[in-house]
């Protein structure tokens, strides 16, 4: 266990896709834009053979998909919705196979919800799931004429801004402060983000920002500067320097440039003139990570069901305390850590387990080194050595000065402090790094419906 945590990263899969999907009509095949990735990383893969396909499933058609090597990214580009699926809400589900056809486990995307078409009209709170909040996760993609092969996604390549033919980044669109007002009832620190606003996109991997932007509404190519309604999923949309108005942000073939615009004085002062590419369509993403460590044990059984803690829930202090676990897919096989230390645990049922808060003085060697707040990370370890990661860590917080005495009078502490618990969460994000390996994934719409 000590190595594990000197050596967090083993085995990681993250899957990056939409929060909406187009339904189809016809026989056309409206693809999810962008398509579903997943990357995989992390030094436990080195030793791992495996195959150097990747497949993708979609009802009854079977596809190949292209590998990189590099970076160990795939993206399901062939998937789609039909008129005749009735469905409003699904999951996908990525298996991933070993060299030796033994599956390593299923995972599950998080819901994603079907519309018909964007929304061109104005957003209410009703309608609030489809609009995009400050410091959630959004991609852009630049379609020229609505054609399919011409799509261009804002990625971020090297440090650098590139408009990619293949390759999406989630970037974080966050509202700036200065420009944080109530605007046509809608207020910005509900977190909402409305044209008019200032944001600015920092990409969710390396953290490279774009300059402060304002976020405009965009109309037959025309950016309108007097709308102030709150942006919705898959709305064409522009973006003004904030310190350079007569800038936008704009591809030209591969590459991310200011292009100059002007004002289009024949229709209105407030209409400005856009080319194809300071055009852009923004729709919110969401990003599941997959984190476990084969420990002394090989993986001899599937690794999922993935348990996902979504909670945590301290019952009692001092020395004695429960620390309840609220999440998915828990099994009587998994044991709870506190960093190098398990926990006695009981399972009492699919969502939720129990166990015992561990001494702080399992921690350090003398409680009188102890003055001092103590963090550790949460783990669950399946019964055969599996370590799933997760993102919670659970803190000592010491109690120094001692409770007054009946008669009103406080003495020095001579003992040992008591103890304050806390959980908290750690949203750090892990960087990928680059190997050689190969795998073999298939991607599945959920048969499930209406899973809410």
């Amino acid at each position: 266990m000590t190595n594990y945590l000197s050596e967090p990263e083993q085995f990681l899969i993250l899957i990056l896709h939409a929060k909406v999907a187009q339904k189809s009509y016809g026989n056309e095949k409206r693809f999810f834009c962008p398509p579903p990735c997943v990357f995989i990383s992390g030094r436990g893969w080195r030793v791992i053979q495996c195959l150097n396909e990747i497949l993708t499933h979609s009802r009854a058609i079977l596809n190949s998909l292209p590998l990189c090597l590099q970076q160990m990214f795939a993206c399901a580009k062939s998937l789609f919705i039909s008129d005749q699926d009735k469905r409003k809400h699904f999951c996908l589900l990525l298996r991933l196979f070993l060299g030796n056809r033994h599956e390593l486990g299923s995972f599950q995307s998080k819901m994603i919800k079907v519309i018909s078409k964007p929304s061109q009209k104005r957003q209410s709170m009703k309608n609030a799931d489809l609009c995009i909040s400050s410091c959630s996760r959004v991609a852009l993609f630049n379609r020229l004429r609505s054609q399919t092969v011409s799509t261009r996604y804002l990625s971020v390549d090297r440090g650098a801004f590139i408009a990619s033919a293949r390759q999406w980044t989630a970037f974080t669109i966050t509202m700036v402060d200065d420009q944080r007002a109530e605007q046509a009832g809608f207020v910005l620190s509900e977190g909402f983000i409305c044209y008019g606003c200032v944001v600015q996109l920092v990409c969710t991997e390396s953290g490279v920002a774009l300059p402060p932007m304002v976020i405009r509404k965009v109309n037959k190519q025309h950016a309108i500067l007097d709308v102030d309604e709150p942006v919705s999923q898959l709305h064409k949309c522009a973006f003004q320097f904030r310190d350079n108005p007569h800038a936008y942000l704009c591809l030209s073939n591969d590459t991310i440039i200011q292009h100059q615009v002007s004002f289009s004085h024949s229709f209105s002062p407030l209409l400005m003139i856009l080319n194809d590419g300071s055009c852009w369509t923004i729709i919110g993403v969401e990003a599941v990570e997959f984190t476990f460590n084969q420990g002394l044990a090989c993986i001899q059984t599937p690794v999922s069901p993935f348990p996902v803690i979504t909670g945590l829930e301290v019952n009692g202090g001092g020395h004695v305390a429960m620390l309840e676990i609220h999440g998915e897919n828990f099994s009587p096989h998994l044991k709870v850590w506190f960093g190098n230390s398990e926990a006695e645990t009981m399972f009492k049922s699919p969502k939720s387990l129990l166990c015992v808060v561990p001494d702080v003085s399992v921690f350090s060697d003398s409680w009188r080194c102890l003055r001092r707040v103590i963090t550790v990370p949460l783990s669950l370890i399946r019964l055969d050595g599996l370590i799933y990661r997760t993102t919670f860590s659970f803190t000592y917080t010491p109690e120094l000065q001692p409770p007054p005495e009946a008669g009103g009078n406080n003495t020095s502490m001579t003992g040992p402090p008591t103890w304050l618990h806390r959980s908290i969460v750690n949203p750090d994000f892990i960087a990928f790094s680059s190997f050689t390996c190969f795998s073999f994934l298939t991607w599945l719409l959920l048969i499930d419906s209406d899973i809410i």
